[in-house]
């Protein structure tokens, strides 16, 4: 079945058509999901809860951008709820007078990094470090977008961004990699 098939299957109430966009979209959204959590199980009860909010919201897809990227972006803010929820997102701190040089290059890992090796130091990070970091490296977010859905300031999240960029660093060259993580 076509995308377009699906969707319009899921918006009938179609529970085969809801079934293989889950079967479709759920093990890269599970990816999304886990980089966010430090658990696997809370990263599925985000998953689940997306998947609900999808099949209850897909009246208001407007097909004017992708529907994968819609999906991501409701696994996304599942995810920051359950870390509001958890209070993990309360223990942000935000640094003075930052430099605005910190922001201006996107950082790039060293080639060699396994994805499990990048998951395991994202799960050593705090919460706030960790939601920063995806927002901004690996979805692309602005700074004004994360303060935004995180509820922070913007000097809270470029903040956030130094010191999970430092740490990531820290953790990598202790592993022997040399990080190309520019503050």
């Amino acid at each position: 079945m076509s995308e377009r098939e699906l969707i319009d299957g899921c918006r009938a109430g179609d529970r085969r058509c809801q079934r293989s966009v889950y079967d479709r979209y759920g093990p890269v959204m599970m990816g999304v999901a886990r980089r966010y959590t430090a658990r696997d199980a809370d990263a599925e009860d985000v998953l689940v809860t997306a998947f609900f909010k999808v099949f209850d919201k897909i009246s208001t897809f407007t097909d004017s951008g992708s529907f994968e990227g819609w999906v991501r972006r409701i696994v996304v803010n599942e995810a920051l709820m359950l870390l509001r929820k958890n209070h993990a997102l309360k223990q942000a701190s935000e640094i003075a007078d930052v430099n605005p040089q910190y922001f201006s290059t996107p950082a790039v890992a060293n080639s060699r990094l396994s994805e499990a090796d990048i998951m395991e130091q994202l799960d050593r990070m705090p919460p706030g470090y960790r939601a920063v970091f995806n927002l901004y490296v690996i979805e692309g977010y602005k700074h004004r977008e994360i303060a935004d859905l995180m509820d922070i300031s913007i000097n809270t999240s470029k903040s956030q961004l130094i010191l999970a960029k430092k740490r990531m660093r820290e953790q990598l060259t202790k592993l022997g990699y040399s990080p190309n993580l520019k503050d």
